[in-house]
């Protein structure tokens, strides 16, 4: 997997973020390289870059991503442990197919945590409505999914952090990757990007009213949108989800 195959298929779209936002970043931390090589090639798997049923080279991967191999294949031992993909001995690691159990089973996890989280919130201050506002309109000037993608995964940690849980986020991040990809698909499957933004938009303006009520309601309504995305999505690409003969050219076509 070439350099520069990786970043045509995926262009990366700077996004303006206002001071407030940066403000409430955390200071950045050198990953390991076992965390970037699971970041990148999960990644990878949820945008589509690896098709399921492909067979991943530990060999190209490490090339690709400048690591050894170990990290790499302890990378992908973690990514396997989410169901993301498949370590068949003596035959070689496969990207599985979207399994809609587990997008169900993720979409349990996530909305039991994110609404617990927002029960607990009280108003936010003039400094986190701020941030949030500004997360928001970053998230208006993204013109496709892989811009809007990592800003939507900013604004869902940051309501968890509005109570305290932003360490809860981990607990999310590890069982949503089947609903990850399925929602992925989605963004440009059933709904527009800005669709999604006005979810958020809601959720926001309902916060800053002082209407939990109507904030629980808000995000519950955006986080069940998945069910509806799974259905269309199965409908538009069976070949997501239906087994197919694994190969090592088995990348999705460009999106």
């Amino acid at each position: 997997m070439p350099r520069n195959q990786r970043d045509e298929g995926h262009p990366i779209t700077a996004i303006p973020v206002t001071s407030s936002y940066r403000d409430r970043m955390p200071e950045p931390v050198r990953p390991s390289a076992r965390s970037l090589a699971y970041g990148r090639i999960r990644d990878d798997v949820i945008r589509g870059v690896f098709a399921p049923g492909a067979l991943l080279s530990e060999n190209e991967l490490a090339t690709s991503l400048g690591l050894s191999r170990q990290p790499v294949r302890e990378a992908l031992l973690l990514i396997a442990q989410e169901g993301l993909v498949e370590v068949r001995p003596q035959s070689g690691t496969y990207v599985t197919h979207i399994d809609p159990g587990r997008v169900r089973e993720a979409q349990f996890i996530r909305e039991a945590i994110e609404l617990a989280s927002l029960a607990a919130c009280e108003a936010p201050s003039d400094r986190d409505e701020r941030m949030l506002r500004d997360l928001i309109a970053a998230q208006r000037s993204a013109r496709d999914r892989n811009a809007f993608y990592p800003l939507d995964e900013d604004f869902h940690r940051a309501l968890l952090g509005l109570a305290g849980h932003a360490n809860a986020w981990a607990a999310v991040n590890a069982a949503k990757g089947h609903l990850d990809r399925a929602r992925y698909v989605g963004m440009s499957a059933t709904r527009g990007v800005q669709d999604y933004v006005d979810d958020h938009e809601r959720v926001v303006d309902a916060l800053a009213a002082g209407d939990a009520d109507a904030a629980a309601a808000a995000l519950r309504e955006h986080l069940r949108f998945v069910f509806d995305d799974l259905e269309a999505v199965r409908s538009q690409h069976p070949e997501l989800f239906d087994a197919v003969t694994p190969s090592r050219s088995g990348r999705a076509s460009r999106r």
